[in-house]
């Protein structure tokens, strides 16, 4: 297995993690308070998923690779910005800027 195989199956499986934990994760659901976010939640959480899904359907077929990579790097643009305009600190801001640089190589690897 490869590195590129590596990094969508763990991206993947992290956004269908994200996603079922939006939820059912009593802890997730208070970050989606504190985010301002608590009535997109359920949305939110539901679009992880389908990119998490689209991202590991798309080891085998290349035309769901591409716009669930675009979605996975709109969303963390979106999450990147949700967290500096809260003034989260850098170590909580990481993550989002660590999975934004995953779907920028996912897509990237694809062309």
């Amino acid at each position: 297995m490869d590195v590129y195989t590596i990094i969508i199956i763990f991206t993947a499986m992290s956004f269908i993690s994200y996603g079922l934990n939006s939820f059912i994760s009593k802890k997730m659901i208070s970050e989606y308070e504190r985010w301002g976010l608590e009535k997109r939640r359920k949305q939110i959480g539901g679009i992880q998923l389908i990119c998490g899904l689209g991202i590991l359907i798309g080891l085998k077929y290349n035309s769901v690779l591409i716009p669930s990579s675009i979605l996975l790097i709109i969303m963390m643009l979106v999450a990147v910005y949700i967290r500096i305009k809260i003034k989260d600190n850098i170590s909580d801001i990481l993550p989002a800027i660590a999975y934004l640089v995953l779907g920028i190589i996912i897509l990237r690897g694809f062309s």
